[in-house]
Parts: C-alpha cells; structure tokens; sequence
C-alpha cells in the first residue's frame, strides 16, 4: 500500500491471455467476447437442464430425499463445482485471495440475486415450508460467522479450516434426521406457528412419493413430509422438466436430443446450440433414456465438471470484456464476476423454480452458500494439516466488517421476506429482493472505490 490506499491484484492475473491484444479487442474483437459469453450462457442452461437436474431427481428419488435436502446437498454441490475449483486454484495454483473473495464476494448474490431470478422468471407461484429455509439460514449463518472469525486475523491454522468441515459435517447429520427434526418441530411450535400447522395440515394429505413408471414397478415408495419428493403429482419426469429442444412429452424411451423443435424461435436456438448439443451427448450418458437410466451418478459428476470448465471460461471472458471497458475491478468482482460464478446456481434455481419446487430453489439458494463455506475449508486444511504443516495460511481481510454485516443482513432479510410474503416465492418478493440487491451493489461499489467508508484502492501496477 501506498498512503494508505489498498493495492489489489488485477482479475485479469488470474486467467490466461485473451485472443486479442488491447488495442485489437478495443476495434471490435470484443464482440467476439460477448458471443462467447452468450454462448457459455446457453451452454451451461443446457448441461443443467437436460443432464444435471434430471440426475439430481433419480438420486434423490432413489434416496427418497425431500426436494429440500435434495437441493442443499446434492443440487448445491453440483452447481456449486466452480467456486471449488476457484478456491482450490486460490490454495494452491495463484497464492492469493481469489477463492476468499470470490465466494465472500457472491455470496450476497446467492441470496438476493438469484432469489429475485426465481421469482421474476418463473409464472409458477412456489409455496415455501418453514423449516428448510430456517434450517439453511441458520447453517449458513454459523459458517459465515466462522470463516469471518477465523480471517480476522489474516491467518488460517489447521484447526480452524477443520473446524469449517465440522460444522459442514453437522449440517449433514441434521438433514440425515431431518424429517423428524421437523416433525417434533411442527409438533412443538403449530400451536403458535401458523405455517407449521399450515404444513402439518398439508401433511396429513400427503400422498406416497411415487416413482418412475417401470414395468417392474416403482424405483421407490417412500412417504416423506409435505415437501418430500420431487414429484408431488403422479407423473413422469418429463413432463416436469422443461426442455430448450421443446422435449415435453414421453411416449416409450425419450425423445432424442437431435429431435428438431417445432416452434421457430426454439428451432434457431436449438440449431445454434447444435455443437454444444453434440458435444455433450458424445460425453454425458443422458440418464433420461431408458438405457442410460443405471448411470445417473456418472451424469451427475460428468455434468458438475462440465459446469466447471463452461464457468471458468465465462468468468475468464467476462473478466477480459470488463478490463477491456474500462470497468473498476472492485466493481467487476462485486457484480459481474459475482453473477458470473453463479450462474450455474441460477440457472438450476430458476428451472425447478418454474416447476414449483420452491422449497428446492431456496434451499439450493442457501445451501449453496454453505457448501461454499466448506469449499473454503477443503483446501485450507489440506494445506496447512499436509501440505504445509510449518505455518498458518496467509489471507487479506480487508473490508471484513462491511462483509459481515451485509452476510448476515441479507440472511436476516430473505428469512423475513418470505415470512411476510406468506412463504410463497412471487413476482413481488423477486421485485423486492431485486431492489435491496441493487441498493447493496451500490452502496458496495461506492464503498470498495473509497467513497464512502475508508477503504480507497487501486489496481497494482497503476
């Protein structure tokens, strides 16, 4: 630092050379950045939604999950694959911040961001249960609090990044019991509780989580609580999956992915997105189709880790358009490259969103942050327990305070808002989370660029 003003690393450092020199994407190369961009979009919403959710609902029906412990364990995990990676190449690749500040730094737009997505995009109204999002929030809560005590002091010992696997490591034990921690908790608390009699009430009408239709019978027959499953009508995957290709009915096996939409604006999108289409048939066994049913594991993984590579890519050429506009990197880090590692968790939120698993978009919303928490811990302890066991990590806190209170007003607010809107995800609670989301985006730029607050800074070598 020089006088006082925070010198911090350019994003642009932490990613390859682009195709383009400056003055070369200044002339008109840029537009090349943007249809990359465009295309990592489409890209990632087509992995999603023909391969990744469609997994995500076998496993879960086979473990016979409820569409929330499904959406923070499973669905977080897979679509929660690039801020692993990132911090992993923080750890160990770059030596520097990126994984902190990344994850920190995107974690406001899990909440509010992709929260006004689900309600803006989707025409379904999606009715919300208490407990999950309590549940979530709470987890998410305690883990912020902790990463935030342990890089007060700007180091990471062994024994706090092991403390952050723990915590995971209970939340996973309490969604393991998780029905009937719900069950003692409506028993507990309807009497002065009006959602959790709601839900009790909606739990006594409760049918028997139906399967896929076999001609051995259903997969499974488990009964869960009123959220439980993902299917809350008797009916096949399909016709609950919303497809890009127009994919809506099944009728034996389904539908090939190289099936032409009838509709003519599906038909231009389906023949642009053809060489994404094929390549990720030539790589991800489609566990729709009867013969790839078995596989659903492998889609899963093969899916997450396509997810990672396309978010890479598109964070890398939003990180270059940005540099090449002239935007400030606290304000690309705080709003383009925030959304742009979320996009994953955006895309899956929105789609079952818009199926009306409300209770599976939030707690993916929420769960995602958790899982980002133990992203951090990951590779923090196995540096310090096995790789470097000598001395602590070192980490760059600056801005802590700010971040603290914005975490856990954010977490306070969502809770809230939904509590006030009659737990129901709507196009007014997507307004309103819209609105406080850009109220906090400004006030974070204005605050990372030193004009309000103390906090002035600068790009290093500038």
């Amino acid at each position: 630092s020089e006088n006082g003003t925070r010198c911090v690393l350019s994003s642009s450092s932490e990613f390859p050379e682009g195709f383009f020199t400056p003055q070369e994407r200044k002339d008109g190369g840029i537009v090349i950045y943007f249809i990359i961009i465009l295309y990592m979009f489409l890209a990632v919403s087509i992995v999603c939604d023909d391969y990744f959710l469609p997994s995500l609902e076998i496993i879960s029906e086979c473990l016979g999950l409820s569409q929330d412990v499904a959406g923070a364990t499973f669905m977080a995990a897979g679509s929660s694959a690039p801020e692993l990676v990132t911090a992993f190449l923080g750890v160990f690749v770059t030596k520097g911040d990126i994984g902190v500040s990344t994850i920190l730094g995107s974690a406001i737009y899990n909440l509010l961001g992709i929260s006004a997505a689900c309600g803006l995009f989707s025409s379904v109204v999606s009715r919300l249960s208490c407990w999950p999002l309590f549940r979530d929030c709470l987890a998410y809560t305690i883990s912020a609090a902790a990463v935030l005590a342990m890089i007060s002091d700007n180091r990471i010992y062994w024994y706090e990044s092991a403390s952050l696997l723990l915590i995971y490591g209970c939340y996973i034990l309490v969604l393991c019991f998780d029905i009937k921690i719900n069950q003692y908790l409506m028993k507990k608390f309807s009497p002065c509780c009006t959602c959790f009699t709601k839900a009790m009430e909606e739990n006594a009408e409760q049918q028997p989580l139906v399967g896929w239709r076999e001609e051995s019978g259903p997969l499974v027959h488990q009964q869960s609580r009123t959220d439980s499953g993902i299917f809350q009508d008797e009916l096949d995957y399909s016709q609950l999956s919303t497809s890009l290709h127009g994919l809506d009915e099944i009728s034996g096996d389904h539908p090939n992915v190289f099936t032409m939409p009838e509709a003519d604006m599906k038909r231009i999108l389906w023949v642009l997105s053809l060489p994404i289409i094929t390549l990720l048939y030539l790589t991800i066994p489609d566990c729709r189709r009867q013969f790839w049913r078995n596989w659903f594991m492998v889609t899963f993984l093969i899916s997450a880790a396509w997810i990672s590579a396309i978010t890479y890519v598109l964070v890398w050429m939003i990180t270059i358009t940005g540099e090449t506009l002239g935007i400030p990197e606290s304000v690309m880090g705080l709003t383009l490259l925030a959304a742009g590692t979320s996009v994953p968790d955006t895309v899956a939120s929105v789609l079952v969103a818009r199926k009306g698993n409300g209770d599976m978009a939030m707690s993916n919303i929420v769960g995602s942050n958790v899982f980002d928490m133990l992203c951090l811990g990951i590779p923090w302890f196995i540096k310090t327990a096995f790789i470097n066991t000598s001395g602590p990590i070192e980490v760059n806190s600056s801005g802590l305070t700010y971040t603290a209170i914005s975490l856990i007003c954010s977490v306070v607010f969502i809770f809230l808002a939904v509590h006030l809107n009659g737990w129901k995800i709507d196009k007014k609670l997507g307004t309103i989370c819209l609105v406080l989301y850009l109220v906090f985006t400004v006030l974070a730029i204005l605050y990372e660029l030193g004009i309000i607050g103390n906090n002035p800074t600068r790009v290093c070598g500038n």
